[in-house]
């Protein structure tokens, strides 16, 4: 005899890889295999040097270095695209997959200019080569705390952390690395940059009042039809995920 099921159900991460993620990740790993064979001349061309962007116009290294990572071990990647797996599909679902892209980019590219801004005052920023989504990442951390704020975060994956109380720490990290300079061989002006970016840019969007009178008229437009047809309906309607669903196209 078959046992009956428990009802019981247990998960790692956010479930199923979304669409953008895994082109993402598929790229990020394609991109470190021909990294690891053809070497240091990929890294030079395609890598963040603020050096070749201002003396060589190489405009392209601020979106290409976002494909590259360290070819000295595993651990760069695998942190970079486990974190974008765990973090940037939840994030997918709920903004849909152009937004998600558009957001990805933005964060990159900004990380990207707040490196070469600090590149034209500090010497140690300026000649060496950045690769890498780790400004990216932390741009998905910061909108992570934002949308999720109480949603656990484990740190080194035992102590779970509020997930703004972990954003707040990572970004004072970064904030504090960055000021004290480049020794590591971290970027911590990429991480830095690409979490203000990202809260700018989503601080931004959530305040437009344009997008706020779209919002208000679609309420308003969805409560007509309603009366129109006399529909009358207590508690949660469906037509509340109708009028997100609508809101939801005309802020991406």
């Amino acid at each position: 005899m078959a046992p009956y099921p428990s009802g019981v159900s247990y998960a790692f991460g956010p479930g199923g890889i979304t669409p953008a993620v895994k082109v993402l990740i598929i790229t990020n790993v394609v991109a470190f295999l021909l990294n690891m064979i053809v070497g240091d001349p990929m890294t030079m061309r395609l890598g963040l040097s603020p050096q070749a962007v201002f003396e060589q116009a190489a405009l392209w290294q601020p979106f290409t270095y976002l494909f590259l990572h360290s070819t000295g071990g595993f651990g760069h990647i695998l942190i970079n695209m486990l974190s974008l797996w765990m973090f940037g599909t939840e994030l997918e679902r709920m903004w849909g997959t152009r937004f998600f892209t558009k957001y990805y980019l933005i964060t990159g590219i900004g990380a990207a200019a707040t490196t070469l801004a600090l590149a034209m005052f500090v010497d140690d920023i300026y000649y060496p080569v950045t690769v890498g989504a780790s400004g990216v990442i932390y741009g998905l951390l910061l909108a992570y705390g934002m949308y999720f704020p109480n949603r656990p975060i484990y740190l080194y994956f035992i102590f779970p952390i509020p997930a703004r109380i972990f954003v707040m720490i990572v970004g004072a990290i970064a904030f504090i690395s960055a000021m004290s300079g480049p020794g590591s061989g971290v970027a911590h002006s990429a991480h830095l940059g690409g979490l203000v970016v990202g809260y700018l840019y989503l601080k931004t969007l959530r305040s437009r009042p344009m997008d706020e009178l779209k919002y208000r008229y679609l309420r308003w437009k969805m409560g007509r039809a309603r009366n129109r047809f006399d529909v009358y309906s207590g508690g949660r309607s469906p037509d509340d995920d109708e009028w997100k669903r609508e809101w939801k196209k005309h802020i991406h």
